[in-house]
């Protein structure tokens, strides 16, 4: 142990989640005598960290309760997930062998009883509605994506797609993406020589390479994951707009397509979709009259959904509404 400080650090640990251990078993953990370890609980004492002594046969050491809160050491998985918790709204805080759970359960037991009763009843009584949507990534592989981001080196990772398809790929990690409960990788593919966007939750391995590399200068993670988003999908989206870009520009979702003036009047909105019904409401929000002139598949869902709403307003479906979506043929 390099100093009696670091050592009364792991002595504070070994109590916390050993209650109740005693002096010579602390002794043992530690690697220093019984008089060396009670000299660590001393050190915790003397900085205002209460250690509780029990004598008896089933007595030893205890973190007491106090108005503090006693620093905490977390492991990398636990300290990441804490805050994945946090970005994504989700967490398995029931679940004391999950890295939440047993976070959590450490700053539980830090906090003064009548504090932890309470929190303690909500841990155990509360039923979170899980989000079907949210896909939750490996800790240890985000950690890993994370450090390669923030010292600009090389990984290679073998991906899984959404088919089923299995690759290893050397990439240059840009940034790491959290959007609506799902994580993502945003890189350089040298293999494909393109800009990248991958799922966390589909890399199954990531190993940190050698290789270091310069970030791309001005760069924002999400407006490149939106525009990736956007594109490449089975279904092409394309609408003529009849209003200026500054006006149609804050109403359009970067994920549906790519906003450009054809003039002063009239803009064009070029992407693609997997999601034709998805694109169709999209577009019920539109502030102007447009044009669907891509997408046959678009147009069709589109012309369904019009004829929906206008039957529940108990107009008739043949018409077309005022200042709404024309199909363009």
């Amino acid at each position: 142990m390099d100093s009696p400080a670091a050592r009364a650090l792991l002595a504070l640990e070994i109590v916390q989640a050993s209650p109740g251990i005693t002096a010579d078993r602390l002794a043992a953990r530690l690697g220093v005598s019984e008089r060396a370890a009670r000299r660590s609980i001393g050190v915790l004492r003397d900085a205002g960290i209460p250690i509780e002594s029990v004598r008896g046969p089933y007595g030893g050491y205890r973190a007491g309760r106090g108005l503090r809160l006693p620093p905490l050491t977390f492991t990398a998985a636990e300290a990441l997930a804490l805050v994945m918790a946090v970005l994504d709204g989700h967490h398995d805080a029931g679940d004391p062998a999950s890295p939440v759970g047993g976070a959590l359960g450490k700053l539980v037991r830090a906090l003064p009883e009548h504090v932890a009763a309470q929190a303690d009843a909500v841990r155990r009584t509360t039923a979170p509605a899980p989000d079907r949507a949210a896909a939750r990534p490996d800790p240890q592989i985000t950690t890993t994506l994370v450090q390669a981001c923030a010292d600009s080196r090389r990984l290679r990772v073998s991906y899984r797609g959404e088919s089923g398809t299995q690759w290893d790929a050397e990439v240059d990690p840009w940034a790491v993406v959290v959007r609506h409960g799902r994580w993502y990788l945003i890189c350089w593919s040298h293999a494909s020589g393109e800009r990248r966007a991958y799922r966390v939750d589909r890399v199954r391995a990531a190993l940190l390479m050698a290789e270091r590399f310069e970030p791309p200068a001005a760069f924002d993670p999400v407006a490149v994951l939106e525009e990736h988003l956007a594109a490449g999908w089975e279904y092409a989206v394309e609408l003529v707009l009849d209003a200026p870009l500054s006006r149609v520009a804050p109403c359009v979702p970067a994920t549906l397509g790519k906003l450009e003036a054809v003039d002063d009047d009239t803009c064009r909105l070029v992407g693609s979709t997997g999601n034709p019904w998805w694109a169709a409401e999209q577009l019920a929000a539109l502030p102007c009259a447009f044009r669907i002139v891509g997408g046959p598949e678009l147009r069709h869902t589109a012309g369904v959904v019009g004829r929906r709403l206008l039957a529940a307003t108990g107009g008739s479906s043949g018409g077309a509404s005022s200042g709404g979506a024309s199909s363009g043929g």
